[in-house]
């Protein structure tokens, strides 16, 4: 009878199930309803916040806001780079930390510090969006959004007293609004001097903490202490306006700003060689400065003269005495055809004592390649006089020494000073016939240039121009025009002016700086950006 039964209940489950699906199948089949209607499709626009908010959980800034950029490309790079970075950065956190531990651990009778792990994972930071600021300063404001829900592993082992204790960091959360500073902007590399970095609000902060294995967070009423405290520790030390400010290059010599005069007296020349068939020759000396874009000075040409006596002064804005060298050419001068140059030799401002005068009687030679034979030839000596005066360090109010602004030296008269002139920029500027742009500074009759920029509406320049005064300039204007030369021979307008501004700089030396962008006259919408700075003399 057991095994008749253990039979029949088979075939019964058997039956039934099929009988089951047989007739499920026949509901599904006959029964679905006629009504069914086609879901309604409808666009974002049309749909409420709530709604939205359901569909998308986390929008990215870059479609919140439209003043931010989307970074993709920077995600990508940085995901690539993420395991040369963690390894970069952990070694850099642990020699930044030991000096600052070693410092530390006196004070709370602690034995050592050590990291026994530090990896910040397999998970690199997300920048969901970056908004980029344009000003007038030479500067670069970056506010990127940072998210990092990482994987780390810093476990830091403390002994003390004969006793050992692990702490272990683990699953990081961290959100954050920087606003990434890069100023002054500087043509030496990384381009940039100073990076300055603030938080735009509360940073949010989650992780995990172990101790001896055990989880502190798991705590009642510990993890919310630890989050809100680090919260307001953080935002105490670098909230806006309050800075973490990290020094990349020295201001002073990156922005290659003037840091003391160069006084030349040329005083005469000796037993120079003849260059004219008549057995005379025409001497005059070009006077620069290396590593400079300011033109040569010259004295006067003295004829049919081959010990010729000058006595003129010159002076030389200096910008890196360690690097910078006097550069001395004697030249011959024809009426028709090229000057040939007699000789020449150069002094490196280093030697030079600052604040001392010194008499030097130099030999002339054709080039500074100590190997040429023809160096050995009597080309005959000049003679100069040369007095380095270094930009004094006195009183100044910060503004100014964090604008650059620099000190005139000793033996300026009074009332005089050190003007400097920085142009920009220029932005919508057009010609009728060719748009080659440059800009052409006219100053108590002395003209200065800059370089020639090609084809281009909205040129950038970033060039100084230096003005060593006797007086103020209250009652001085400042013309620039912006010119515009054809690259190609034979135009019937190779040249034509885009615009021109005068400058009144009483409003400079009052104000010891401005930075504006003039509109031009005789130009449509042409501006030009130029920077001013007066320092007077102490």
């Amino acid at each position: 009878m057991g095994f008749v039964s253990t039979i029949m209940g088979f075939c019964g489950f058997g039956f039934g199930v099929s009988f089951g699906l047989t007739i499920g199948y026949y509901l599904f089949i006959y029964f679905q309803p006629c009504d069914v209607k086609d879901p309604v499709i409808r666009p974002l626009v049309e749909r409420d916040t709530k709604s939205l908010q359901q569909l998308l959980s986390e929008i990215p800034l870059w479609v919140k806001c439209p003043d931010y950029d989307r970074v993709d490309w920077l995600n990508k790079f940085i995901e690539y780079m993420w395991p040369y970075l963690d390894k970069a950065i952990c070694r850099t956190a642990k020699d930044i930390a030991a000096p600052i531990i070693a410092e530390q651990i006196p004070k709370y009778k602690i034995d050592s510090v050590e990291f026994e792990t530090l990896t910040l994972g397999s998970l690199p930071p997300t920048f969901q969006g970056m908004k980029v600021y344009v000003t007038d300063e030479k500067e670069l404001i970056m506010e990127p959004s940072v998210k990092w829900a990482g994987n780390p592993n810093v476990t830091v082992a403390v002994k003390a007293f004969g006793l050992k204790a692990t702490v272990q960091v683990v699953d990081l959360q961290v959100f954050a609004a920087p606003r990434i500073t890069l100023k002054p902007l500087v043509p030496s590399f990384p381009c940039f001097a100073t990076i300055f970095v603030s938080l735009m609000e509360k940073p949010h902060v989650d992780f995990g903490l172990k101790l001896l294995g055990a989880d502190l967070m798991s705590i009642p009423g510990l993890y919310r202490f630890v989050q809100e405290t680090i919260k307001d520790q953080v935002a105490n030390m670098y909230l806006w306006p309050k800075t973490l400010e990290v020094q990349i290059l020295d201001p002073s010599k990156a922005m290659k700003k003037p840091v003391g005069i160069l006084h030349v007296k040329i005083l005469r020349a000796m037993k120079l060689r003849k260059k004219d068939i008549m057995g005379a020759s025409d001497p005059y000396v070009k006077v620069k400065l290396t590593e400079s874009k300011l033109p040569s000075k010259k004295t006067k040409v003295k004829h049919k003269n081959l010990n010729p006596e000058w006595d003129e002064e010159f002076n030389m804005v200096v910008k890196d005495p360690e690097s910078q060298a006097l550069e001395l050419s004697v030249y011959d001068w024809e009426q028709i055809g090229k000057h040939d140059r007699m000789g020449m030799n150069v002094i490196p401002l280093k030697d030079l004592t600052p604040d001392e005068s010194k008499t030097l009687t130099l030999d002339l030679l054709k080039n500074m390649d100590s190997n040429d034979a023809q160096n050995d030839k009597d080309r005959g000596q000049i003679m100069v006089e040369l007095t380095y005066k270094p930009f004094k360090e006195d009183d100044l109010p910060k503004e100014f020494e964090e604008s650059d602004a620099h000190k005139v030296p000793e033996g300026t008269p009074a009332g005089g000073g050190l003007l400097m002139i920085t142009v920009h920029e220029a932005q919508d500027v057009e010609g009728k016939h060719h748009t080659n742009p440059y800009v052409r500074l006219i100053f108590k009759g002395e003209e200065r240039k800059t370089k020639q920029v090609k084809k281009n509406r909205d040129p950038r320049w970033e060039e100084d121009f230096t003005f060593v005064l006797e007086e103020a300039p209250v009652n001085d204007r400042l013309h620039m025009e912006v010119v515009s030369t054809s690259t190609r021979i034979g135009l019937l307008h190779p040249k034509e002016v885009l615009g021109y501004v005068d400058i009144n700089l009483s409003d400079v030396v009052s104000n010891r700086r401005i930075n504006e962008k003039y509109h031009l006259i005789d130009s449509k919408n042409g501006r030009l950006q130029v920077e001013l700075q007066w320092q007077p003399a102490s």
